[in-house]
C-alpha cells in the first residue's frame, strides 16, 4: 500500500515539475524576444492617439522651395503626421495637467517648457482646453542627411478656454506663428524646437446676408415609412419626389431636412449618404421647392478637442452642396439649447459660434440660422445668424406675445417659426389628448397669427408615423404615441382636417 501511494505521488509530481520548467523557459524566451525587438511605439504611449477620431485640423503647406536636400512628399506627410500628433498630446496634456505622451513627441530640450507650464498650472489649479483649427506650414530647410527639418507654421488658429478652480476665466481665439525644428529619431519626427514667434487675438466678423428677400412657407419633412432614417437603406427617391409634389400643391414652397452626424459618417462623410441628400435636393428643385438643411442632428458632444472632426464633417457636406439651386439656408443645429444643462451653455454656444464662422467661410451666399427649441433662447447669437429661428409647442394663445417680445430683441432680423404643431393623439396613454378637429383649429389659429406678423414658417410635419425611434422621445409610450400623430396626413394616406390650414 505504501509503495502504491509513492507511485501515485510520483506520477503527479513529475508532470507538474515538467510543466513548471516549460512555463519558466517560455517566459524567458518571450522576454528575450522582446528585448531583441523594438518596442511598439503605440504601446509605449500613455495617451492613445486616435488623431483621425479626435484631431484633424486643416493643414496647407506652402509650395516646396526649401534649402538643403529636396523634400519627398512621403517624408513631408510623415513629418506632418508626427507634428500633428505632437500638437494633440500637448493639447491633452494641458487639459489634464499630465505629461503622458510628451516624451514620445518632444526631445528633452523641447519638453522642458511643457513640463514647467503643467507644473505651474497644477500649482495654480488651472487647466486649459484648446484646439487648433488651421495650420499653414512653410518648409525652410531639410538637412542633407534627412535627419532634421525646419519649418514655420504661420497663422495657426487656436481656440482656448482657461479654467481656474474649474471656473471659466478666459475664452479666446488666437492667430499665431511658430518656428519648428524636428529631428528624426527611431523612425519618428520629434520636436526639438517649438517657439511661438508672434500671436494676436483672432476674431472673425463674417458678412451677414440680408435675408429679407426670403419667403419661407414650408414644412419639416420625413418620409412616412422611414422617419428619422430618411437616408438609410430604405431610401426611395420616387416616394420622396411624390411627397414633394404633395407639399408643393398644398401651397408651400420649402422643406426642412436633417443630416444626422453619426449616420452621415462623422468626420469621414459617407459618400453614398451625401449622394442621397443630393438626389433629395434634385427632387426638391424639380418640384419647385427650396430646402433648409439642418446639420449635426442628434449630435451632443461639444468637446473642444472634437471641433476639428465636426468642421471636417460640415466642410465636406457644405462644399459639396453649396452650389445647388435648391439650397435656401443652412441650419447649424436642431434645438442645441436642450443640451445646455448636460453639456454646459458656454460649451454649446462657443461651438455654435465657431461653426457659424466655418459655414459662412465655405458658403457666403446662403443665410445661416439655428433651430432653437423655444422662443426664450432664440436671440442667442442673434448678431451672428442671418435668420432667427425658433420652435413653439406651447399654448397657441401666448404665441402673439412671444413673437412681439422676440421682435423687440432681434430688431429687423427675419424670423422663422421653424417648428410648430399639435398631435391629434387621444388614447389609452393620453385619454384627454387632442382630436383631429382640435389639431385643425390649432393650425387655423397658427396661420392667422403667422399672417398677422408676416412670419416665415415651417410646420411639423407632413405625415403621421407608424413608429417613432426611442432615440427621439424616449421609450415611454405616452410620449411616443403622441409624437406619432403630428402629421397633416394620417397613416392610411388620408388628409386630416388640419390639411386645409397647412398653408395660409
Amino acid at each position: 500500500m505504501i509503495n502504491l501511494n509513492k507511485n501515485i505521488i510520483r506520477s503527479i509530481l513529475i508532470p507538474s515539475y515538467v510543466l513548471i520548467i516549460v512555463i519558466i523557459i517560455s517566459g524567458i524566451s518571450s522576454l528575450f524576444a522582446y528585448l531583441n525587438t523594438g518596442a511598439d511605439r503605440s504601446s509605449m504611449l500613455h495617451t492613445k492617439l486616435e488623431k483621425i477620431e479626435q484631431y484633424i485640423p486643416e493643414v496647407t503647406w506652402s509650395p516646396l522651395n526649401n534649402e538643403g536636400r529636396p523634400m519627398d512628399e512621403e517624408v513631408l506627410k510623415k513629418i506632418e503626421n508626427d507634428y500633428l500628433d505632437a500638437w494633440y498630446v500637448k493639447l491633452v496634456a494641458y487639459k489634464t495637467n499630465t505629461t503622458f505622451g510628451i516624451k514620445d513627441y518632444y526631445t528633452d530640450n523641447a519638453r522642458e517648457n511643457i513640463f514647467a507650464f503643467i507644473e505651474l498650472n497644477v500649482k495654480e489649479k488651472v487647466t486649459v482646453e484648446s484646439t487648433t483649427l488651421n495650420h499653414n506650414p512653410t518648409l525652410e530647410f531639410f538637412s542633407e542627411d534627412g535627419q532634421l527639418a525646419v519649418f514655420t507654421d504661420k497663422d495657426v488658429i487656436e481656440y482656448k478656454r482657461v479654467f481656474k478652480d474649474e471656473k471659466l476665466i478666459l475664452e479666446t481665439t488666437e492667430k499665431s506663428t511658430y518656428k519648428i525644428i524636428v529631428l528624426l529619431e527611431d523612425g519618428f519626427w520629434r520636436i526639438r524646437h517649438f517657439v511661438k514667434e508672434r500671436s494676436e487675438r483672432f476674431k472673425t466678423e463674417p458678412d451677414l446676408i440680408a435675408a429679407e428677400y426670403l419667403n419661407i412657407k414650408g414644412i419639416n419633412y420625413y418620409p412616412q415609412a422611414t422617419p428619422w432614417d430618411m437616408f438609410g437603406d430604405a431610401f426611395l427617391i420616387n416616394t420622396i419626389s411624390n411627397d414633394f409634389k404633395i407639399i408643393k400643391d398644398s401651397g408651400l414652397n420649402s422643406i426642412r431636412v436633417f443630416v444626422q452626424y453619426d449616420d452621415f459618417g462623422k468626420a469621414d462623410v459617407d459618400k453614398e449618404k451625401l449622394e442621397k441628400l443630393r438626389l433629395t435636393l434634385d427632387a426638391a428643385e424639380e418640384n419647385g421647392l427650396k430646402v433648409v438643411i439642418t446639420l449635426f442632428d442628434f449630435y451632443g458632444d461639444y468637446s473642444v478637442l472634437n471641433w476639428t472632426l465636426n468642421r471636417r464633417h460640415a466642410k465636406t457636406i457644405i462644399s459639396g452642396l453649396k452650389d445647388h439651386n435648391a439650397i435656401v439656408a443652412w441650419d447649424i443645429k436642431n434645438e442645441p439649447n436642450l443640451d445646455f444643462d448636460s453639456r454646459g451653455k458656454v460649451n454649446v454656444t462657443s461651438w455654435l459660434d465657431n461653426m457659424i464662422d466655418l459655414v459662412k467661410s465655405i458658403d457666403p451666399n446662403h443665410p445661416v440660422t439655428i433651430g432653437w427649441s423655444n422662443v426664450q433662447s432664440a436671440s442667442i447669437l442673434k448678431d451672428k445668424v442671418d435668420i432667427v429661428s425658433f420652435h413653439y409647442y406651447e399654448d397657441i394663445k401666448t404665441l402673439d406675445l412671444a413673437i412681439e417680445n422676440l421682435k423687440k430683441e432681434v430688431g429687423e432680423k427675419p424670423i422663422v417659426l421653424q417648428e410648430f404643431g399639435m398631435s391629434s393623439y387621444a388614447g389609452i396613454w393620453k385619454p384627454f389628448g387632442s382630436s383631429e378637429e382640435d389639431q385643425a383649429n390649432y393650425h387655423k389659429k397658427a396661420q392667422d397669427i403667422i399672417a398677422a406678423y408676416n412670419l416665415q414658417f415651417m410646420s411639423w410635419t407632413l405625415y403621421d408615423f407608424e413608429a417613432v425611434p426611442k432615440e427621439v422621445v424616449g421609450s415611454l409610450p405616452w410620449r411616443k404615441n403622441v409624437q406619432k400623430r403630428f402629421g397633416f396626413i394620417d397613416i392610411n394616406g388620408t388628409k386630416k382636417s388640419a390639411f386645409k390650414f397647412i398653408s395660409q
